[in-house]
């Protein structure tokens, strides 16, 4: 198939192999390199061509359930069966004669526990609402702005009058 020219890769054989390297993990511009085309270029045949749109897209939805069927396996735990294996001699089913094999001398059954990390990851993007570290919060009051006066523009009386104030608040509080 000869590089860079779209209508190849818009032949069954071209989609089925842009498709593959979707699902096979290959980024855009990987694939573009592949194609022997820039990785703009991959971006207007996207735009332009649904087909290799598609194609694409239906590659990379493969590897996506992968990867979340992984997280999930990975943040709920799971078990698996370890099989210790050593050279020994079984015996034909078909012929009776003993020959040299590979034969299970243990089985055990291990068990991964559920992983913190990735649990914290599955509940912040599936459930935003409850479990997003940047809460929404919502204000229906007024929001009131208050002026703050610079002192240095008082005079030496407002100053004393200002204290004044202030001392008679502080020593009304302190006594009620």
């Amino acid at each position: 198939m000869a590089k860079g020219k779209y209508h190849d890769w818009l032949t069954p054989e071209g989609l089925l192999k842009l498709e593959g390297w979707a699902r096979d993990g290959l980024t855009d511009e990987q694939i573009a390199a592949n194609m022997g085309v820039n990785v703009a270029t991959l971006y207007r045949y996207k735009q332009d061509y649904c087909e290799i749109r598609e194609s694409l897209k239906k590659g990379k939805e493969v590897v996506d359930r992968q990867v979340e069927n992984a997280l999930l396996k990975r943040a709920l735990g799971y078990r698996y069966d370890e099989v210790t294996r050593e050279p020994g001699t079984v015996e034909d089913e078909e012929t009776g004669e003993l020959k040299r094999a590979m034969v299970e001398t243990k089985r055990v059954t291990k068990e991964v526990q559920g992983d913190v990390t990735a649990q914290i990851f599955w509940l912040k993007n599936r459930r935003p609402d409850l479990w997003r570290d940047k809460q929404l919060v919502e204000h229906s009051g007024k929001v009131v702005q208050e002026q703050v006066h610079n002192l240095r523009k008082l005079s030496g009386k407002e100053l004393a009058d200002l204290e004044s104030i202030i001392t008679k608040a502080s020593s009304a509080t302190d006594s009620g």
